[in-house]
């Protein structure tokens, strides 16, 4: 998925006309590979060795990308809708906004979910310990189950993340999907507030995070009970504060440079945490304190909004941005392919750890989620999307009634986007992440 706002630039951040915030399209992108690298480390034989142990801190809080995939979902969830679903509320815009996410998000999901779940229905009767998955909580193969998981809820009512979902990664695709469905409320009262001091918007943005920190910096890891409500409940939020105070900052070459400056400072934020969660984890059982860095989130993703230089111009590259809009089908596709892998190395001798073949397979299969990704979002999920859209007459934003190619906005420098601009925008915006599979322990305890 791709990120959506007012285009302002021809270099870094905003690309002039598109109408697309590349810069945190390209921060997606980042967050993705985090999630995959973090979930890769778990294959047999793969350990933090050779080039792996520099990374080291950075890998072992790699859990922490969904937390920015948060972020940014609130972010561009309220730039893209705040308009029309909080300045009119109305059953038919949180209608709208409701079949727009599903068009969006559950054609890969769905397509996954059921292939992966004959991949466990296969393996299911195959195996005779009852391990179908590499999950401390084994999921419930039934028809049931598969409802909750194709309707996407199958988390709601579950204070505990592991277990509910039959693909560890799709816990974060049910939380989402529920701040989707209070998002029609949620932005009644931000369409209220819109209009307060920006230094009270912005503190509240980072101060919502803080019990997200608090928690990792005394757990080690977001382990309480219900504590993926907390996740997308902060985040979700802290990403819509920031996306308010963007909103109503006022682009000048002064405020584009302090934004960079910003930007490159809570990425040294972000360093500082995660080598000090990784000096602490050492004494600790090895655990993910490096999670603390989610505080420093909103601020980055606001910066990147409002620079064009510096780090928002290397995010803002073509291939950086092209990963950022496949983000959402390589989080999806990754799990079941090293979990795949993972099982034939138990059931074939000749790619078990150590050999050579296991050794050559390593490399490739890690490159080809990113295959896999692209082509799910190349001829499943645009196309899909579309059709969908199409399926269901209804009145639409400007955007969503135009055709495949997407429309050019030019938005001037400095200028506030514009109702009217908005409403056009609104048919690109970023969906989930979507994006925590969940740990599978270096010696693949059944958990994600």
């Amino acid at each position: 998925m791709s990120t959506r706002a007012q285009g302002t630039g021809t270099d870094g951040g905003q690309s002039a006309g598109s109408g697309e915030i590349r810069s945190l399209t390209g921060l997606r992108a980042v967050a993705a590979v985090w999630v995959v690298v973090y979930h890769f480390q778990f294959t047999p034989g793969v350990g933090y060795d050779g080039y792996w142990e520099p990374l080291r801190p950075v890998i072992r809080a790699g859990a922490t990308g969904v937390d920015l995939f948060f972020v940014l979902s609130g972010f561009v969830i309220t730039l893209t809708y705040l308009e029309r679903v909080g300045r009119t509320p109305s059953v038919r815009e949180a209608g709208s906004f409701l079949w727009a996410r599903v068009c969006r998000i559950w054609p890969v999901y769905a397509l996954v979910t059921v292939v992966y779940g004959g991949w466990l229905l296969v393996k299911a009767a195959r195996v005779t310990d009852g391990v179908v998955a590499y999950q401390v909580q084994q999921p419930v193969l039934d028809v049931w189950n598969f409802l909750l998981q194709f309707t996407m809820v199958q988390l709601w009512w579950h204070p505990a993340s592991g277990g509910e979902s039959w693909m560890g990664s799709a816990w974060s695709i049910s939380a989402e999907w529920l701040a989707y469905v209070a998002f029609p409320l949620v932005a009644l009262l931000l369409w209220r507030i819109r209009n307060a001091p920006l230094v009270l918007l912005g503190a509240t943005a980072v101060l919502l995070m803080v019990p997200l920190g608090y928690t990792t910096y005394v757990h080690g890891g977001p382990v309480i009970a219900w504590s993926w409500l907390l996740r997308i409940g902060a985040a979700f939020l802290a990403g819509a504060l920031t996306c308010l105070v963007v909103r109503r900052v006022r682009r000048t070459p002064r405020v584009e440079q302090a934004a960079a400056t910003w930007a490159l400072a809570s990425v040294g934020a972000v360093a500082v945490g995660l080598w000090w969660g990784d000096w602490r984890g050492i004494d600790n059982d090895h655990s993910a304190f490096g999670g603390i860095v989610v505080v420093f989130f909103p601020v980055l993703v606001g910066a990147l909004a409002l620079s064009r230089t510096g780090l928002s111009a290397l995010l803002s590259r073509e291939p950086v941005v092209h990963g950022g809009r496949i983000s959402f089908g390589l989080y999806l596709v990754h799990i079941p392919v090293f979990e795949v892998f993972w099982t034939l190395m138990d059931w074939w001798p000749r790619i078990a750890v150590g050999t050579s073949l296991w050794a050559l397979l390593l490399a490739p299969v890690l490159l080809s989620t990113f295959v896999l990704a692209h082509l799910a979002h190349r001829f499943v999920e645009e196309p899909a999307r579309e059709r969908l859209r199409r399926a269901v007459p209804a009145r639409r934003p400007a955007a969503d009634a135009a055709p495949a190619a997407q429309p050019r906005v030019a938005v001037r420098a400095g200028r506030p986007l514009t109702p009217a601009t908005a409403a056009l925008l609104a048919g690109r915006s970023a969906g989930v992440p979507r994006v925590e599979a969940v740990p599978v322990p270096a010696q693949r305890p059944r958990s994600a």
